[in-house]
């Protein structure tokens, strides 16, 4: 059995559905909050929710006595994926409790439990994020880099969740390993990321702004090829005196703003309304990934390019949204 956090949101969903297509039995957590669409969400869980080795419980990570009793239930769990976390770099601006109560509280509430309960589990794999890197010159970023210098409370805490996992590992033994997402995007994604909003605004003749005059480069990876370096992770615990690893799992083919706007503008037929403005307090100018533990350790391959990704996600995006043109 498998426990899986964040279990209605992008990364959990794809996860969860390949989980499920490889015979094995999730438990999925979610409080399903309204940080973005609830109605994606809830399309995620109607597709899950059909599959009869799906059980999913609606529950705040940051509630440790909620998760204490999933976990007393699935005391048999062998693994964890905690994908559950406040996500987003502009709206920690504003919203910063939010992240101190899901990415901090939550991430020691979901360890502490398992500590507590699950005496079978052999690995917890959490996710982390590119964010924590920075704006270190040097690049493409590898898991050997410096990241104590973020430039968002996301990235601190996502910084500080690696620093709370490797306690457990070195105090507890348990077997920790983080994940390093770069700008994953895909059919059923995030629609407070750039490739869902600009889809969006593009159709409907809106201004897009560009951040830096669209000079910035983002690591896009395909959903799937995120997904296939989880797989390759879970199966894969890490061992010694500190059982604890991370890994970046990102496309390493940074792309530029203004040619991924190209690209969805001939994907879908309509040039795009631009409004180029400053730098966002929070942003980094460029992610890159240094995928050669990755490839080394977890045979881990991206394979899908941005043309192809980005005309994934526009076939869905039509057809979930019933868009004709």
């Amino acid at each position: 059995m498998i426990i899986v956090t964040g279990s209605a949101g992008f990364i959990g969903f794809h996860l969860i559905r390949k989980l499920l297509e490889q015979g094995e039995e999730v438990v999925g957590i979610d409080n399903i909050n309204d940080y973005y669409d609830v109605e994606l969400k809830r399309a995620r869980l109607d597709i899950l929710e059909k599959e009869p080795n799906f059980i999913f419980y609606k529950a705040d990570i940051s509630k440790p006595n909620d998760i204490s009793q999933i976990f007393k239930k699935h005391s048999n769990a062998r693994v964890i994926v905690h994908l559950a976390a406040q996500a987003g770099v502009r709206y920690s601006l504003d919203n910063p409790f939010a992240y101190v109560e899901s990415n901090l509280t939550g991430q020691v509430s979901i360890f502490e439990n398992a500590k507590i309960h699950l005496k079978d589990l052999e690995h917890l794999v959490y996710a982390s994020s590119s964010s924590v890197y920075g704006n270190n010159e040097k690049t493409p970023s590898s898991v050997e880099d410096r990241t104590d210098s973020p430039v968002s409370l996301y990235a601190a805490t996502k910084k500080s969740g690696e620093m709370i996992a490797n306690y457990y590992a070195s105090t507890f033994k348990i077997p920790a390993t983080g994940l390093r997402f770069f700008t994953v995007y895909g059919p059923y994604g995030r629609p407070d990321m750039a490739y869902f909003s600009f889809t969006k605004d593009i159709l409907e003749g809106k201004t897009i702004k560009l951040f830096n005059h669209g000079n910035l480069q983002r690591d896009f990876t395909f959903v799937d090829d995120i997904i296939s370096g989880v797989i390759a992770v879970i199966n894969k615990k890490p061992v010694g005196a500190t059982p604890h690893q991370i890994y970046n799992l990102g496309n390493n083919k940074p792309v530029e703003l203004k040619y991924f706007v190209e690209t969805l503008e001939k994907l879908l037929g309509k040039k795009a309304m631009l409004e180029n403005v400053e730098m966002q307090k929070g942003d980094v100018y460029k992610t890159y990934a240094d995928i050669e533990r990755s490839s080394r350790e977890l045979g881990f391959k991206p394979v899908t390019s941005i043309e192809k990704g980005l005309e994934s996600f526009v076939s869905w995006y039509k057809a979930y949204y019933k868009i004709s043109v």
